[in-house]
């Protein structure tokens, strides 16, 4: 069931529905076929950036000698910021996403827009508290793929407003799972403070 949890926690951070808009706006001007080729490659790398902060997420933490409850509460707050984009999204966004280099590589796709801050935080985070993080970014990362995939057709389907309609469903989602995070790193600083 955690398992679970997190993974709907990863799927929501990486915003596939909110990312539709963006993909097709940076991907306007490729062919179709290589639209494909050019979204599983990001994907692939956005997959391996959050493997890699899976396992290698304390060793950065430690080096960097970062608190597990600071990494919550920054997590928490960057997940509020994310959220409130989602429920209150800025016009110019796609607008700035489209501009650049005609084939898109690592950036923009791939990291920020799947692999973004507030991912790899949450990722850090459960990887040091809970078991089966993995499993749970691949069953995130699988989802996120299917829905990117299938951008054109859902964005024809959907319509803009639809779109628009279930990212702010989904950025309601992510404050409270936002706040929980805040508020756990709050509590674990609060034990942490007055053992001292």
């Amino acid at each position: 069931m955690k398992i679970l949890a997190m993974a709907f926690s990863f799927f929501l951070l990486m915003d596939s529905i909110g990312n539709i808009p963006l993909f097709i706006s940076i991907l306007k001007d490729i062919p179709h076929k290589r639209q494909t080729q050019i979204i599983l490659r990001e994907l692939l790398i956005a997959l391996v950036v959050m493997v890699l902060f899976n396992y290698l997420g304390d060793y950065l933490l430690n080096a960097l000698q970062v608190t597990p409850y600071s990494v919550s509460i920054s997590g928490g707050i960057i997940l509020f910021l994310i959220a409130l984009k989602m429920i209150f999204p800025v016009k110019s966004d796609s607008e700035n996403a489209s501009k650049g280099e005609k084939e898109p590589f690592i950036v923009p796709l791939a990291i920020p827009l799947v692999a973004g801050p507030a991912v790899l935080a949450a990722i850090i985070l459960n990887s040091q508290q809970e078991s089966g993080t993995i499993i749970a970014i691949f069953a995130a990362w699988i989802v996120t793929t299917l829905i990117l995939l299938s951008s054109t057709f859902l964005n024809r389907i959907l319509g803009q407003r639809g779109i628009l309609a279930c990212e702010r469903l989904m950025g309601l989602v992510l404050t409270m799972i936002a706040i929980q995070m805040f508020l756990e790193g709050l509590g674990q600083f609060l034990t942490a403070f007055h053992a001292h």
